[in-house]
C-alpha cells in the first residue's frame, strides 16, 4: 500500500470532509436531515441501472471498516428502543427478521438489544432440501429474491410482533413486499419496522399508512436518523454518465505478499453461524460463552505487534464476525475494523469527499445459485491494516477462495497477514420431508379446565383415543416388560364421599402451609435463576404448582410469567419437541422446571440426562436441569419450598385437581418423532372438578404469608442446600430390606405413595410410627384396596408405597387386591 495514499485516507477523516459531497456536487443529490444524517451515511455510485446512488452507512459494518463495538451498539440501541416501544410482555413474543445481506448483523444485533427475540434473516443461497417458508423482491436491488429458509417454520408462523430489520428505509417497497407475503400467511396483529435510517418521502409514508389500515394491522416504525434524499429527475441518466466517466480499466493486481494462515477457531457444535435457518435466544447465550475462547484464539495467531487490524465477514455472514472482532477489540490493544464483503457493484473514487475509496474485486467462492460472479470488498486496500482476518462459513471454504485470483489472494496483496477462520455451516434438521412445524400449546377451555393464561400445555389432545386399561393389566404389562407405564393410562379413580370430604379437610388444614412452601420456592427462583423466569411444569404433578409459582409472583411483585406444561417420562425423557419449541420461543436459560415433590429423585436424574442428550444430538444449549419443587422430602434438588414430607392435597386425586388433564401418554403409534408427548382431556369429569378451588385456597392465603416466606427465603440462601439424596439411599435400602431388588417399585413420600394406591398394584404402605392427619387419606385408601399399612419408627418419609414386586393377577386375584406377605 503506497505510504502517500494512507495519508490522504485519514487526512479526510481528520478535516471532517464529508464522504457524500463528491456525489452531492456531482450528481445534484442532497441529503436532507441534519448532521446526525451525514454522520451516518456517505454517498457513492452504484453500477446498476435502477438506482443511482448508494447511502453508505459509516455504523453498518458492509462497506466502511468500523469499530466493532460501534456497528454492535448501534443496533443493540435500536433493539431496546424496540423493546421500549412494545414492552416486556410483547416483546416476548416478538421474532426479528433481518435483510440480507446488508442487514443480517444489524438484524442480529437488534435481536440482542430486545433480548429475549429470536432472529432469522432473509437469504438469497438456497439450502437443499430447506423448504422456504416465505420470499419476497427488492425492487431496487441488483439482486432480488430473498428467501425464508427457517428451520422452524413456527418462527414466522406466530401472532406476536415481527420485527424487520433493514440499513435503510427509503421507499418501503420491501417491507410491504414481505408483510404483504408473511401476512397473507400468517396474519398478526402488530409488526415493527428498524432502519439506521429512513429517507421515505411522504407519499411513501402515507402509503404504508394505507396499507396498514387495509390488513387491520399497526406498523411502527424506529430509525436512528430521518431525513430525506432529494433527487435530480434525470439521477439516473447522469448518475450512468459518471459512473461511465469515472470507471477505471481493472488494473493489475500486486502480486500477492502477504501471508495467508488458517486459524482453528473451534466453534461450538451445532451452534448456527447466523440466522440463515434461525437463532434462538438459546444460540445467543451459548455464542456469548464460547466468545472469550474463540477471539483468543484469533488473538493468539495474530503477528506480534499488529495494531490495526481488520476483521472481515463474508457477504451474509455478517454477525458471527461482528462478535468475534468485538471481542478480539475488547481482549486486544489493537486498532480493530469491521466490515464484509458483498455483491453490490459500486465504484470507486479515491477522494476524501467519496464514500468508497478502493475496491478489491475477486471471483464468487461460495457456489452461488445464480452463478459465478464478482464479489467485492471496499475501503480495504489503502486502509493500512496490519492483518485482515478473513471470516467464511464452511460452504464457502471453497478452491475459488484460494485460488491465485481468490479473496485471500487479493487480501494477501494488501496486508502483510491474512488470517482464515473458518465457521461450520449451519445445517438444519427441518427437510422437506419433515412437518413444516410445531403447534402452538393447548390452552383452556379448549384443552383442561384451567384459565388459559395459567398455562399452555406443549402436548397433544389425544381425547378421543381409548387409552385406559384396568390397573391389574397395566400392572402385570409393565411388570413383565411388555408394556411401558406411559403407553396406556390407569381407568380415572372416581373418589368416594368420605374421600372427597378429607380431600377438603386436608385442604383447609394444609392451604397456609402450601402457601407459605409455594412463595418459598418462588422466591428462590427469582433471586437465583431469572428474574423473569419461563416456568415450565413437569405435567401432570408439577402443573398445579406451576400455576400457583405464577400467582404468586403476579401478587408479590406484579409480575405476568409464561408457563407451560411438558411431558416427562420415566425412562424415556423429557418431550424433545417441547423443548425446540420453548427454546424457539424463550432463552432457556430463563426456563425453570417445575414440579410437585422429590420422592427418590428419579425424575431429577432423568431431566438432567435428557438435556444432555438433547444437547448432543444439535438442541439448544442453555436449559437447567435443576427442578424446582414444592417439597423436597428426598433432598434432590436446591430450590424447594420445604423439604418436609407432608400432604399436599393435588397429589390425593388424579385429574380432577389437574386441570382434568391425564397423565402424559407416549406410544409409538400415537406419537410421531415430530409430535408433542399426548394427553387427554375428561371433560366429562367436569363435575367432580376442584382444580381451581385447590387453586383458589391456596392462593388466598398469600397475604397472611409474606412475612413467614421471607424469613424462610434468608434461612435458605444462607443455608446450605446442597442435594444430600438421602431419599434415593433410603430406598436403596428399602428394596433390598422386603426383598424387591427394583428402586422403581419403591415409591417415597406422601405423594408417591398416594399415586401408588391410585394407579398402580400396591403391595403393602410403609408409614413412619406416629404420623398424624397426613396420612388419612393413605390409610383410607390402603383399607378400600386392602392393603397392610406397617408402621416402621425409624422411617426417613412421613410413608413409603411399595408396588407388589412379582404382580400377575394369578398371584393376587383378579381384583387387584395384594396377597398378604
Amino acid at each position: 500500500m503506497p505510504t502517500h495514499h494512507k495519508e490522504r485516507m485519514n487526512k479526510a477523516v481528520n478535516d471532517g470532509v464529508w464522504s457524500g459531497a463528491w456525489v452531492a456536487e456531482r450528481l445534484g443529490v442532497e441529503l436532507v436531515g441534519g448532521p446526525e444524517l451525514t454522520g451516518l451515511l456517505g454517498l457513492a455510485l452504484r453500477r446498476n441501472p435502477k438506482r443511482a446512488h448508494l447511502l453508505v452507512s459509516h455504523v453498518l459494518g458492509k462497506h466502511v471498516p468500523q469499530s466493532p463495538a460501534v456497528v454492535h451498539g448501534h443496533g443493540l440501541e435500536l433493539g431496546r428502543r424496540v423493546r421500549e416501544l412494545l414492552g416486556e410482555r410483547e416483546s416476548a413474543r416478538a421474532v426479528v427478521l433481518g435483510y440480507a445481506e446488508t442487514a443480517t448483523g444489524l438484524g442480529h444485533s437488534v435481536a440482542d438489544g430486545l433480548g429475549t427475540a429470536p432472529c432469522l434473516h432473509s437469504t438469497r443461497r438456497p439450502v437443499a432440501g430447506v423448504a422456504p417458508a416465505g420470499g419476497f423482491e427488492e425492487s431496487h436491488s441488483h439482486a432480488t429474491s430473498h428467501l425464508l429458509l427457517p428451520e422452524d417454520p413456527a418462527l414466522l408462523a406466530g401472532d406476536g410482533p415481527l420485527v424487520l430489520v433493514d440499513d435503510e428505509f427509503s421507499t418501503g417497497n420491501t417491507v410491504l413486499n414481505t408483510i404483504r407475503d408473511l401476512h397473507a400467511r400468517h396474519p398478526r396483529e402488530r409488526y415493527v419496522v428498524v432502519a439506521l435510517v429512513d429517507t421515505r418521502s411522504p407519499a411513501d409514508t402515507a402509503r404504508l399508512d394505507a396499507f396498514a389500515e387495509r390488513i387491520g394491522a399497526r406498523i411502527d416504525l424506529i430509525a436512528t436518523a430521518s431525513g430525506a434524499v432529494r433527487l435530480p429527475d434525470d439521477v439516473l441518466r447522469r448518475g450512468q454518465e459518471l459512473v461511465a466517466r469515472h470507471e477505471q480499466p481493472p488494473a493489475p493486481e500486486p502480486a500477492p505478499s502477504g501471508t495467508v494462515t488458517r486459524v482453528p477457531l473451534d466453534w461450538p457444535a451445532g451452534l448456527p453461524d447466523g440466522g440463515r435457518h434461525g437463532f434462538t435466544p438459546a444460540h445467543r447465550q451459548r455464542l456469548e460463552r464460547a466468545l472469550p475462547a474463540l477471539a483468543g484464539r484469533l488473538a493468539e495467531a495474530l503477528p506480534a505487534g499488529a495494531r490495526r487490524i481488520l476483521v472481515l465477514g463474508s457477504e451474509e455472514l455478517m454477525y458471527a464476525p461482528l462478535r468475534l472482532a468485538e471481542a478480539l477489540e475488547r481482549t486486544t490493544g489493537a486498532e480493530v475494523r469491521f466490515s464484509t464483503t458483498t455483491r453490490s457493484p459500486v465504484l470507486a473514487v479515491d477522494d476524501p469527499g467519496y464514500a468508497i475509496r478502493t475496491r478489491l474485486v475477486f471471483p464468487a467462492h461460495d457456489d452461488p445459485a445464480d452463478g459465478p460472479g464478482e464479489r467485492y470488498a471496499y475501503n480495504v486496500a489503502g486502509a493500512g491494516f496490519d492483518a485482515v482476518v478473513a471470516v467464511v462459513d464452511s460452504v464457502a471454504d471453497t478452491p475459488a477462495l484460494h485460488a491465485p485470483g481468490g479473496l485471500l489472494a487479493r487480501l494477501a496483496a494488501h496486508t502483510p497477514h491474512v488470517l482464515l477462520a473458518v465457521v461450520p455451516s449451519y445445517a438444519p434438521a427441518r427437510t422437506l420431508e419433515r412437518p413444516p412445524m410445531l403447534p402452538e400449546p393447548l390452552r383452556g377451555p379448549a384443552f383442561s379446565s384451567y384459565a388459559p393464561e395459567e398455562v399452555g400445555w406443549l402436548l397433544q389432545d389425544l381425547s378421543d383415543v381409548t387409552l385406559e386399561a384396568p390397573t391389574e393389566e397395566r400392572e402385570e404389562a409393565i411388570q413383565s416388560g411388555g408394556a411401558h407405564y406411559a403407553e396406556s393410562l390407569p381407568v380415572e379413580y372416581q373418589p368416594s364421599e368420605q374421600y372427597q370430604e378429607l380431600f377438603h379437610a386436608a385442604l383447609e388444614t394444609s392451604a397456609a402451609r402450601l402457601a407459605r412452601a409455594v412463595g418459598t420456592v418462588t422466591e428462590l427462583v427469582l433471586a437465583e435463576r431469572s428474574r423473569r423466569p419461563v416456568l415450565v411444569s413437569l405435567a401432570r404433578a408439577g402443573t398445579p404448582v406451576g400455576v400457583l409459582m405464577r400467582r404468586w409472583a403476579a401478587f408479590r411483585h406484579g409480575l405476568d410469567l409464561p408457563h407451560y406444561a411438558v411431558s416427562i417420562v420415566r425412562g424415556r425423557g423429557i418431550d424433545a419437541n417441547a423443548l425446540r419449541w420453548l427454546a424457539a420461543h424463550h432463552d432457556p436459560a430463563d426456563v425453570v422446571f417445575v414440579d410437585g415433590w422429590t420422592g427418590k429423585g428419579a425424575i431429577t436424574r432423568e431431566l438432567a440426562e435428557a438435556i444432555e442428550k438433547f444437547e448432543a444430538e444439535g438442541g439448544a444449549h442453555g436449559f437447567d436441569p435443576e427442578i424446582a419443587v414444592l417439597a423436597d422430602p428426598g433432598a434432590c434438588v436446591r430450590t424447594y419450598g420445604t423439604r418436609e414430607d407432608f400432604l399436599i392435597p393435588s397429589a390425593c386425586l388424579n385429574s380432577t385437581v389437574s386441570g382434568l388433564i391425564s397423565r402424559t401418554v407416549l406410544r409409538a403409534d400415537l406419537v410421531g418423532p415430530d409430535d408433542f408427548h399426548g394427553a387427554k382431556f375428561y371433560r366429562e369429569l367436569a363435575g367432580a372438578d376442584v382444580s381451581n378451588a385447590f387453586l383458589d385456597a391456596v392462593s388466598a392465603r398469600f397475604p397472611e404469608s409474606t412475612d413467614a416466606v421471607g424469613a424462610a427465603v434468608e434461612d435458605l440462601l444462607a443455608g446450605d442446600r446442597a442435594p444430600t439424596w438421602a431419599g434415593w439411599a433410603a430406598v436403596e435400602r428399602i428394596s433390598e430390606e422386603y426383598g424387591i431388588h427394583d428402586v422403581n417399585l419403591v415409591k417415597p413420600g406422601v405423594g408417591e405413595t398416594t399415586r401408588v394406591l391410585l394407579r398402580r398394584v400396591p403391595w403393602r404402605i410403609l408409614a413412619r410410627t406416629g404420623a398424624g392427619a397426613d396420612l388419612d387419606h393413605v390409610r383410607l385408601l390402603a383399607e378400600q384396596r386392602g392393603v397392610p399399612v406397617t408402621e416402621v419408627a425409624d422411617l426417613p418419609y412421613t410413608c413409603v408405597g411399595l408396588i407388589h414386586p412379582r404382580y400377575t393377577r394369578g398371584a393376587t386375584g383378579a381384583d387387584g387386591r395384594a396377597v398378604n406377605a
